[in-house]
């Protein structure tokens, strides 16, 4: 699989097309690095750029786009509606394929380094980067924007930078670095120019105020406009959706007398954040992304599509990865496709047609877990290969060796959670198979049957895998509730697959 990263560094300008596009030029004269999206706002003074590469790429198309935009944009100068304190102000790298978000820490860490000791611009580290929890929130690091870290960053011990020095650049401010998962940056505009209640809303849904725990909002005036907004980033779009939020920002509106006019997305975003809004107001059943004709279409063509003899073949080759873990995905995988199956096989029949509707349900359940599962076979693999890859970090100073161990800490975790969520995922298929053997289509119940052997060898095969990256782990609560975890899932997958074992083989007795 290719590694690519995405890289989202946001620049205060908004105004000037010209500049943001001589920043972008400069990156990518970076060979391999390509312009995904760029977005500019005038009320905001702000700009958006979205660009992608191979890690070693993107992180020099970054250090270019960050030198040019301390020499065109001069932050004494600027204003504008967002929270800002730097040329560069965030400068964001988020996982793709390929890379973890444990080698996305380690590009942060060497792209602060190089920003902090070349272009003397102070450098903290932020989100999955961040070195002390305090760090992590970028709003903590921006509070008191760029006036306010200028004036405070050389006495105020809290603003001691991760890199570069004690004091902000001339021009250019200071900046953010970070490692991060994908996010929806997302507005909403009310229909008039009542700050007051755009201000309120944005307090009632976002996460510090006891809001949405993945919502970060503001309320901001857009006076082109005449209108105020509630501007938004939703740093987990799966477990903040964009339609929950949208809901509660509606319903919050009413109480100020006021209304929701139209909303929009900056930038890019998820295809599935989408999918999940049609899934939600529609109220589709059983829908899955596989059904958007682009979805598949770009699915199938996709060079990174491998076949089943491929895969056998690179688990047969001498190398280590795919090993025991993808093939344990694969086997949940089968076990979810037969449970679902099965399903099929029943439902529509007139002798089973008091269950249509319960295994209509269980199919939509199996269905989703069978994507899910099988999305970890590949994962699997780049969980063991990043590491392989922190391992081969270097160690000369004091500064490589804590990155290395910071690195290594990560992507061995990683390795431990990515086969644990296989067995949660398995365990899922088996309770559903019990279902599935109990209600439906007596003709395939051995298929049932071939199913739950297969998801209780994926829970053995995945365990294994969880036990021997926990060898040696530092973070012994980790361990200890990871292991109590690993061991419950053996113990109740164990159980399961005994209870399908007894009712497959009474049924094919009778």
């Amino acid at each position: 699989m290719a590694q690519i990263v995405e890289c989202v560094p946001n620049f205060s300008e908004g105004r000037r097309p010209e500049i943001i596009d001589e920043i972008i030029q400069t990156a990518l004269t970076v060979s391999g690095v390509s312009l995904l999206d760029k977005e500019m706002d005038a009320d905001h003074n702000r700009a958006v750029v979205t660009f992608i590469g191979d890690p070693q790429g993107v992180k020099q198309a970054a250090f270019l786009a960050i030198e040019k935009a301390s020499q065109l944009i001069d932050l004494e100068k600027h204003s504008g509606e967002h929270p800002r304190m730097g040329a560069t102000d965030v400068c964001p790298f988020v996982p793709v394929s390929g890379v973890s978000m444990a080698d996305c820490k380690v590009l942060a860490e060497e792209l602060g380094k190089e920003v902090g000791e070349k272009l003397q611009i102070p450098v903290y580290l932020y989100e999955k980067a961040a070195r002390t929890p305090e760090r992590e929130n970028l709003a903590d690091i921006r509070r008191g924007e760029y006036e306010g870290i200028r004036d405070s960053i050389a006495t105020d011990d809290s603003r001691i930078p991760d890199f570069g020095p004690r004091k902000t650049h001339p021009t250019a401010g200071a900046i953010a670095i970070g490692a991060r998962p994908f996010l929806v940056a997302y507005n909403v505009y009310l229909g008039s120019n009542n700050l007051t209640a755009a201000k309120k809303i944005a307090k009632a849904v976002r996460s510090r105020s006891g809001g949405f725990t993945h919502c970060k909002a503001l309320g901001f005036e857009i006076k082109e406009r005449n209108q105020v907004q509630v501007s938004m980033n939703l740093v987990n779009y799966k477990k903040t959706p964009i339609f929950r939020v949208f809901d509660t920002i509606k319903n919050e509106a009413e109480r100020w007398g006021e209304r929701v006019t139209s909303s929009e997305i900056v930038g890019l975003t998820p295809l599935q954040a989408l999918v999940n809004c049609a899934d939600h107001y529609l109220r589709l059943e059983n829908f899955d992304i596989g059904q958007v004709l682009e979805f598949k279409m770009l699915s199938d063509a996709s060079p990174t599509k491998v076949s089943m003899d491929d895969f056998l073949t690179d688990v047969a080759s001498s190398s280590p990865a795919p090993g025991g873990g993808s093939v344990s995905a694969l086997a949940a995988s089968l076990a979810g496709a037969l449970a679902s199956m099965v399903c099929r096989l029943t439902v529509g029949k007139k002798k089973y047609k008091e269950v249509k509707e319960e295994l209509s349900e269980v199919l939509g359940k199996t269905e989703k877990l069978r994507a899910e599962v099988t999305k970890l076979i590949v994962k699997d693999s780049d969980a063991f290969n990043a590491v392989m890859k922190a391992r081969k970090l270097p160690k000369n100073s004091d500064e490589e060796k804590a990155a290395r161990k910071e690195a290594m800490f990560e992507a061995t975790k990683n390795a431990a959670l990515v086969p644990l969520e296989t067995m949660r995922l398995a365990v899922e298929i088996l309770k559903h198979s019990i279902v599935v053997a109990e209600k439906g289509n007596v003709n395939s119940i051995t298929d049932v049957g071939c199913a739950a052997l297969m998801a209780n060898s994926a829970v053995i095969g995945a365990g294994y895998n969880v036990k021997i990256n926990l060898l040696g782990f530092e973070d012994e609560t980790f361990v200890k509730e990871t292991t109590a975890e690993m061991e419950g899932l053996i113990r109740e997958a164990d159980e399961m697959a005994v209870k399908v074992k007894e009712i497959v083989e009474s049924k094919i007795q009778e």
